[in-house]
């Protein structure tokens, strides 16, 4: 019972966003803290970027992996009966069927947000290929519990006590996902409360630095404004006096210009008086010279 429980931890977690996993597992296991579970869901090991993928695939679209599978169920049989033609037939089918559903594989991670090199791709395909050429590892690919990529030649038994998360995944078929926001499982977080009052605490620190920040450029704020509001007084009473100033000094002009007036007519009566008394006086010159002569 114990063993089936793990398993649909397993695949629940194994169907979580690669990122997502370790928080995840780590958060699940604390949950399970005291059972005979926590122990083994904290020992599941992170995918690799390739098995992800190919879990991804698993869920995504199990068509196209029944399709991988049964095709490689074809080839074993053609093996087995030794029908050459019937191999080499099978044989081409699978290189172009695992090259075709790698891309389609490649294109779902792209979907999820991530992006898959050449390199991973290689090892997509080689995984899917053991899943052809292999009983065992077509078990271990429909789990959608891998741990790492698979490589088989077919000939060889391929160890697989590390290949998936658990060994009750063999003979597991994993939950398919439809095409879309996965409904997962969404793991509490047992440190969700503590999170939450510190986070608090944190927009109460930030919010009091702020409020004691407005204070300060408030206060700077209003000297300034006092400091401004005395200078403007100070030259509205400078202007005051300098308008005063100017109407005295206007009042002073207009009276210097009447001054001026005067003084230029007394001086027009003043010429022609010495010029009236200049003629005078040479007629007097005249008159002396004559009777003296």
């Amino acid at each position: 019972m114990a063993d089936q429980e793990l398993v649909e931890i397993a695949d629940e977690l194994y169907a979580l966003p690669l990122s997502d996993f370790t928080p995840a597992r780590d958060a699940r296991a604390k949950e399970l803290k005291g059972t005979d579970l926590a122990a083994p869901v904290k020992a599941l090991k992170k995918p690799s970027l390739a098995a992800w993928v190919v879990n991804l695939l698993v869920r995504r679209d199990a068509e196209q992996v029944d399709q991988v599978l049964s095709l490689g169920a074809a080839l074993r049989d053609a093996a087995a009966g030794m029908d050459g033609a019937e191999l080499r037939n099978l044989t081409k089918q699978r290189r172009q069927l695992t090259a075709a559903v790698t891309t389609g594989a490649r294109a779902l991670a792209a979907s999820a947000g991530v992006k898959v090199t050449q390199a991973v791709a290689d090892q997509v395909e080689a995984t899917l290929t053991a899943a052809m050429v292999d009983e065992r590892c077509a078990e271990a690919v429909r789990s959608g519990l891998l741990v790492t990529a698979l490589a088989s030649t077919g000939v060889d038994e391929v160890d697989l006590s590390a290949a998936v998360a658990t060994p009750e995944a063999l003979g597991f078929t994993a939950t398919p996902v439809e095409p879309g926001p996965p409904d997962l499982h969404v793991v509490p977080d047992p440190d969700a409360d503590e999170k939450a009052v510190a986070a608090a605490q944190e927009r109460v620190e930030s919010a009091a630095a702020a409020v004691e920040s407005a204070e300060k450029a408030l206060s700077a704020a209003s000297q300034s404004v006092d400091e401004l509001q005395a200078r403007s007084l100070q030259l509205q009473a400078e202007i005051d006096e300098l308008r005063r100033k100017l109407a005295e000094l206007e009042t002073a002009s207009e009276e210097v210009d009447e001054e001026l007036s005067d003084a230029e007519d007394s001086r027009a009566e003043a010429e022609a008086s010495l010029a009236d008394a200049s003629k005078a006086h040479q007629e007097a010159v005249a008159k002396l010279a004559k009777v003296q002569g």
